[in-house]
Order: C-alpha cells, then structure tokens, then sequence
C-alpha cells in the first residue's frame, strides 16, 4: 500500500513529460524510441533492486539504474515544470479573455512549443551533467589547500601540514586503478599526518577487505589516525544477530589497524615535537537529524587543558556547530566529513559555493571559523548510492598550520 500514492505520482509525471516531448516530436518513430528509453530505465531499476545485495549497498547495477533513473527524470522534470507553467499561463488566460470578451472565439497562443524547447534545452544541463558525474566525475580527484593561523600554536608546529581525507565508501568503489591514483595524490602531499573522518565502509567491513591493502598504502611521518562514521556501525544493514553486528565492528576495527591506521576511540594522542606538543582528539559519532550520538568528548579530551592545542576529528559537522565550537576546552581546529557536498552542486572559487546539502547542514564544504575556532568540512573521497559526482569533486584536503 505504502508504493501506492508514490506509483500514482510518478505515473502523473510520466504522462505530463510524454505529452510535453510529443509536442516537440512529430515522428511516432522518436516517440517509441522515448518510451522505449523510459521503460528500460525503470526495468533497470526493478532489476537492480531485485537482485541480492550481500552488503546492502547500492553498488554495481543497483547503484548504476538509480543514477540513470536520475538523469532521466532529471530532463523530465525541467521539462513537466515548464510546461506546467506554460498551462497556468493558458488558464489565466482563457479565463480572462472569457470575461472580457465572453463572445468572442479564444485562440490557445502558440507559444508552447518554444516553451518545450527551452526547457529541453534547459534540462538537458542536468541530464547529462548527471551521466558525466557517474563517467568521470566519481573519480576526479581535487587536492584543495589552506593555510590556517593561530596565536596558540605552538612554535615547533609553525608550518605542520595535515592530510585530511573522509568519507571512503569503500563498497561503492568499482575501479581499482582510478582509487590507487587518489591514494597516490594523498601520498605525494608529503604530509606530517593523514587524518580520516569517518565512513570507511557503506555497511559492512567485507567492503574493506579487497581494499585494506590499497589504503594500506597511505603513508606520514606521524602516521595515519582515524575515527568512525555513522555507517561504519552497520546500523543500516539488517544482520540475523547483534552478536553477528559486533563482529562485523570488530572486525572494521582490525582491518584499520591492520592498514597501520590509529583508530581514536573517544581518546587522543599527543605528538612531540622538541617541548612542544599538538594533540590529536577523536571522538565516535555524534549528529544531529537521527544519527547515533555516541561520541564523548569530555572521555577523548580527558587531562587536556584549554591552552593545549588540539585538532579534533569529528565525523558529522553538526557536532561543531552544537558543541564543539563553544566548548570551554578550546579546540582550535576541528575537521569533518559527512555531507559529502550532497555530491552535487556548484563551485566558483572566491564568488559562488553552493549546494542542496547547505539547507540541512550550516557548515557543509570548506573551511570556517567561529569563536576563533576553525572546522573544516571535507567533501569525501568516495561516493553513495548515487554513483558520480557534479561539481563537489572527491577530495583530498592539505592544511598547513601557521602562526600568528
């Protein structure tokens, strides 16, 4: 019953978009050929999702009808929306020419296909923006950099540089080569340390296992740390029991430590430099929205005082805004993940940053500052169910530290 009003919706909204290409369209030969496109898709779609998924992932052909669905009606939408408008237009005018001029013959204007073409024209901008996401966009690697400054950091630490990467989705991947590129951009930044922030895996740590000697590859001079994600949890994932649960956890925990990765459990590690120390501060999930607030920050912070300088690894931005960045500790640098950037959106450097993800989540991509206090929020180096990216590029952040 639940897919009834949905089906309805939809199957409305195939009507409108097929009245509005038969009004571009002439030849019934096209018109098949459209419909053959629609069907295919949807079958795709009623195939992929009927197919076993081990993990629970949308990946392969699951994850591949979901982004053709999209880019379908994508076009479709732009073009229902300019017809709908067009027939509202028709309506007003009918109606006002039938009470001022009730006597007279009203003739529809001819303006309709002109509108069906330019949303054609308009739609197809998505469309095949959303086909490129899943050809090239997924695995287009961007090295961003900043330059952050602080009064309290440490003399030794002027001119420290930090790798940051977030967001993995190892199960989501499907090109070995492509990933060992991304871990070879990581690699050549040079470096102190490598932080990851969450969601190694969609669901499950069997994602990892093809991939831990891959991601084993990453390498810094103080070493590679990392924390959890809400997906690293399996809390999407329907398991036979909570003892098959907490193995799958244990095991998303040995497979990091197999990579040489130091998973901080609501703890922190110090690093030394000569007198002077920095302190990296990891804390388990914790947002806002439905997601699981396991994280302890006052338990990782334990001993560390406010004129300590710490950088802390924080999976779900919204725990920055709620707590962190009023948090009398002090914790001068923050670093996220999470929002992926929506994996859409659009990028002008120094005039337009802009994404749907912006209207749940204040801070979302980039770098900012409150209270003295910065977070920076990674767009991901993988991907979800949908499988592209369009304009928020997978992201390898470089942050060097400086002094005021």
């Amino acid at each position: 019953m639940r897919w009834i009003i949905p089906l309805i919706i939809y199957l409305v909204l195939e009507i409108y978009a097929y009245q509005a290409f038969r009004t571009l369209i002439k030849s019934k030969y096209m018109l098949y050929a459209y419909i053959l496109v629609s069907v295919l898709v949807i079958g795709l779609m009623l195939y992929g999702f009927n197919q076993p998924a081990n993990d629970g992932t949308f990946t392969g052909i699951r994850a591949y009808s979901i982004g053709f669905f999209l880019s379908l009606m994508s076009l479709k939408l732009v073009l229902i929306l300019g017809m709908f408008v067009e027939d509202l237009f028709r309506f007003a005018e009918g109606v006002f020419h039938k009470t001022t001029s009730p006597k007279e013959k009203f003739i529809l204007p001819s303006r309709r296909k002109f509108i069906s073409q330019l949303a054609l024209g308009i739609g197809a901008i998505p469309f095949f923006s959303l086909l490129y996401g899943m050809y090239r966009g997924k695995y287009n690697y961007k090295v961003l950099k900043y330059e952050l400054t602080f009064a309290d950091l440490p003399d030794a630490f002027d001119g420290y540089t930090i790798t940051q990467i977030s967001d993995i989705h190892s199960g989501s991947f499907d090109n070995k080569e492509k990933v060992k590129y991304g871990i070879e951009l990581i690699n050549q930044q040079e470096s102190d340390v490598v932080l990851f922030t969450g969601d190694l895996v969609n669901n499950t740590s069997s994602e990892m296992e093809n991939w831990k000697d891959t991601f084993g590859q990453i390498k810094a001079k103080d070493g590679v740390f990392s924390v959890l994600g809400n997906h690293d949890y399996g809390d999407y994932f329907s398991w036979e029991s909570k003892t098959e649960k907490q193995r799958n956890f244990n095991r998303l925990k040995e497979i990091q430590q197999e990579m040489g990765w130091r998973l901080l459990l609501d703890e922190h590690v110090s690093v030394q430099r000569g007198k002077d120390q920095l302190h990296l501060v990891g804390v388990e999930n914790w947002g806002k929205g439905g997601f699981k607030q396991k994280g302890d920050l006052e338990k990782a912070s334990t001993h560390l005082e406010k004129k300590d300088f710490k950088i802390l690894l924080s999976h779900d931005p919204s725990h920055w805004d709620e707590i962190t960045k009023n948090h009398p500790k002090n914790f001068q640098l923050t670093l996220s993940g999470h929002t992926h950037g929506m994996q859409f959106g659009i990028e002008i450097p120094g005039w337009l940053k802009w994404s749907p993800v912006q209207f749940r989540y204040p801070q979302w991509a980039g770098v900012y500052q409150e209270n003295k206090r910065y977070l920076h929020v990674n767009r991901g180096f993988g991907y979800l169910a949908y499988p592209g990216r369009i304009g928020m590029w997978p992201e390898v952040t470089v942050i060097k530290l400086k002094k005021v």
